[in-house]
């Protein structure tokens, strides 16, 4: 369910909602006399962190889900959430090309893949560190 819900935020995200109009209205509510060269920058800056950012929540809560029902190697299920995440990606923005505020773009999916490339990093070595407190505390 967790999976499913985080895909229905980023697919919100990808609506009017998230176009450049909102997030620089937003921008000039909390500093009205922002540049607009600024705001581009800012805009820039945020929304790839954005992809980064939402891809390697999905990526986290993918792999969470792949683990409490299977217990293959890490690098299998790491693959298949690069897939599923990157799916996502391509149709998420697929369906931003027929947004009219919005624009597709092949870099976002490559943003979105590191994104949850990160995630599956991020998972990996909080993992790792678990389990060497945990035999740690046993020995």
């Amino acid at each position: 369910m967790p999976v499913i819900a985080w895909m229905l935020v980023i697919f919100v995200a990808s609506t009017d909602l998230g176009s450049a109009e909102h997030t620089s209205r937003f921008l000039r509510w909390i500093h009205p006399a922002m540049s607009s060269h600024t705001i581009a920058i800012v805009q820039l800056l945020v929304r790839k962190a954005a992809h980064l950012s939402e891809y390697a929540v999905l990526a986290i809560l993918l792999l969470r889900a792949l683990r409490g029902r299977t217990r293959n190697a890490f690098a299998r299920q790491a693959a298949i959430v690069l897939l599923v995440a990157g799916l996502y990606a391509a149709t998420d923005e697929y369906h931003q090309a027929w947004t009219p505020s919005r624009t597709a773009s092949p870099r976002d999916v490559l943003i979105d893949c590191c994104g949850a490339t990160l995630g599956l990093a991020i998972y990996w070595n909080f993992r790792r560190s678990a389990q060497s407190k945990t035999v740690a505390a046993i020995s």
